[in-house]
């Protein structure tokens, strides 16, 4: 799986800051805590330092995190080397693939797009391809099991793939027109392929069908006022003491 240590000495930046945009962001966040629970606003800060420095995450921007949250930095460590969110080696520039490796994945042909990153990016995960543009690994479940095999990219999730459709949305970075991002079958989000197959009578949800629904359809703010139901009494008096 995933390979969670920091990058090599060679590939560190010396040092890391905040832009002055991100430090008035990162302060702004550390804001919305109470007193001695700012360092709740770590992640979201160590997620900011990865955008910043292009994908991935070094070890100078942990430290800084870790000092501007009053933290020990092997706790910023701990949590950079928790989550796959947080790359810590350098990614390519025009996307780092993150395989679904858990067992439904598997089972509907994750195994193909693995052999595609390793083809057409590199053999290992964690290597940048040649020409700089892709890196991959393999993660455990990315939560779109219903859509497997699926991928996460940056922050979009492509699911129900192919080989030979993992091979287009990879062809869709390369020229700077990406995939749009979900299921790459004709289906919409985790709805069943090819359509529903039940309660598709229209008369279901027309006004009056089956005797129900009688009046107009409500609105969100109509839906929420309590109606005189609410004041009726469900559970039993008590009974009188004897």
């Amino acid at each position: 799986m995933a390979n969670r240590r920091l990058a090599p000495p060679d590939q560190q930046p010396k040092e890391f800051s905040f832009t002055a945009e991100n430090a008035a962001w990162a302060k702004q966040q550390i804001a919305k805590y109470p007193a001695g629970r700012q360092q709740s606003a770590i992640i979201p800060l160590l997620w900011r330092a990865q955008e910043q420095n292009g994908g991935w995450l070094p070890e100078a921007a942990i430290r800084l995190v870790s000092e501007m949250l009053g933290m020990a930095h092997i706790r910023a460590l701990e949590v950079a080397t928790f989550y796959t969110m947080f790359l810590l080696e350098p990614c390519g520039k025009k996307a780092h693939i993150q395989v679904c490796g858990t067992t439904p994945c598997v089972l509907r042909g994750a195994e193909a797009i693995l052999d595609v990153c390793k083809k057409r990016i590199h053999h290992d995960p964690g290597h940048v391809s040649a020409d700089g543009d892709f890196s991959w690994e393999e993660v455990e479940c990315l939560g779109a099991c219903v859509n497997a095999p699926m991928v996460l990219i940056w922050n979009d999730t492509y699911e129900d793939l192919t080989a030979e459709s993992f091979e287009k949305v990879l062809d869709g970075f390369v020229n700077g027109k990406p995939a749009k991002p979900g299921p790459q079958i004709d289906r919409h989000f985790s709805a069943p392929i090819g359509g529903a197959t039940t309660l598709t009578d229209p008369a279901l949800y027309a006004n009056g069908g089956g005797g129900h629904n009688t009046g107009p359809a409500l609105t969100d703010a109509d839906a929420k006022k309590a109606g005189a139901a609410a004041n009726v009494r469900e559970t039993p008096a008590g009974k009188p003491a004897t």
